[in-house]
C-alpha cells in the first residue's frame, strides 16, 4: 500500500471507504496514494463494475479533488466473454432502454474493451447508454464516443 506522512489520513479514509464497499470484495488489492487532494488508485480488480465502484468511492471521500485511475481489470473464469457476445448483449440492452435511441448508437468491442459511437439528441441518452453497457459482465473498459447533437 502506498503511504506518506503528510497524506496518510486521506489515504486511510479512501482505504476505509473501499473496504466497506461490498461491491469490492478484494479491496486490499487496491493500492491508494494521495497528494494534495489527488488520489491514485493502482492494482487489480475483477470487473469493470468494481473499477467504477472504486473510483466512485474515492471521489466521494472528503478531501479528494481528483482521482487518477490506474486500476486494471482482470476477468476470471465465467466473467470472460467473447467480444461478439459482449457486443450482442450490449446492443440488446440498449434496445431495451427507452431512454436510448438504440438505432443511433453502435457498439464495437475489442478484447473486452467497448467503444460506443453514434449520435444522440441529449446528454442523458449518452449517459444512459454508457451505464447500460458498463454493467455487463465481460467488459474490461469503455470509451463513450457518442456525440450529443442539439436538435
Amino acid at each position: 500500500m502506498l503511504t506518506s506522512i503528510e497524506n496518510g489520513p486521506l489515504e486511510e479514509a479512501v482505504i476505509t471507504r473501499l473496504s466497506l464497499d461490498p461491491r469490492i470484495p478484494e479491496s486490499t488489492e487496491i493500492a491508494v496514494g494521495a497528494s494534495d487532494g489527488l488520489v491514485t488508485l493502482r492494482g487489480t480488480v475483477e470487473s469493470f463494475a468494481q473499477r467504477r465502484a472504486a473510483m466512485r468511492d474515492a471521489r466521494a471521500t472528503d478531501g479528494v479533488y481528483e482521482v487518477d485511475d490506474q486500476l486494471r481489470v482482470n476477468l476470471l473464469g465465467s466473467s470472460i466473454r467473447d467480444d461478439d457476445e459482449i457486443r450482442g448483449a450490449a446492443l440488446q440492452i440498449l434496445i431495451w432502454d427507452a431512454e436510448v435511441p438504440a438505432e443511433w448508437v453502435d457498439v464495437k468491442v475489442q478484447e473486452g474493451w467497448v467503444t460506443l459511437t453514434g449520435s444522440v439528441d441529449f446528454q442523458f441518452q449518452s449517459d444512459a447508454a454508457f451505464e447500460d453497457v458498463a454493467s455487463l459482465y465481460g467488459v474490461v473498459g469503455m470509451n463513450n464516443d457518442i456525440r450529443v447533437v442539439t436538435p
